[in-house]
């Protein structure tokens, strides 16, 4: 095995950067990597009116940005999409976390006033959107929970970078 595929950015993260110490040399590469490639080689042809006139924001994964500097691809996918974006207060280097990782989604809240999934679903609210895309399966699940928590669910939608692509093919 040379190349890994995978949708997970902490799985992008563990084999790009802990794999090599024992001697798990891979290309590896993040889905929104992937979508960005066969849109740029033309393999992939976006368009159709799904999403006109709806807002997009996208909630950047920590391990996918912060983790390990991927901004670009996401954007340029969702560019290629029919739509309006728009991006949370905090995004690309500073965007919040989704409130999963260090295993937070498996265990119990801890004290404080909120909840981070809570605050990130009320940020991408704050922007109006229609749609927050993610590029993490454990995004996710917090976005979908936030948006359910917060009684959103008839206003707004959350779906993966892929789903957004596949629904918005030229066949």
């Amino acid at each position: 095995m040379k190349k890994i595929l995978t949708c997970d950015p902490h799985d992008y993260n563990t084999f790009l950067n802990e794999y090599g110490e024992f001697d798990g040399h891979y290309e590896v590469i993040h889905h929104s990597q992937f979508l960005q490639k066969l849109i740029k080689e033309d393999k992939v042809k976006l368009g159709g009116d799904e999403f006109k006139g709806k807002k997009i924001t996208f909630h950047d994964p920590c391990y996918l940005g912060r983790g390990n500097g991927e901004y670009k691809a996401p954007r340029d996918v969702l560019d290629a999409i029919p739509s309006e974006k728009v991006e949370m207060k905090r995004h690309k280097s500073f965007a919040l976390c989704c409130g999963a990782g260090g295993g937070q989604m498996f265990k119990e809240a801890e004290k404080g006033d909120k909840e981070v999934f809570i605050e990130r679903t009320e940020e991408a609210i704050e922007t109006g959107a229609d749609i927050i895309c993610t590029a993490c399966p454990f995004c996710m699940v917090m976005m979908t929970d936030g948006i359910k928590y917060k009684n959103k669910e008839e206003e707004m939608k959350n779906y993966d970078i892929a789903e957004l692509v596949s629904r918005s093919m030229q066949i």
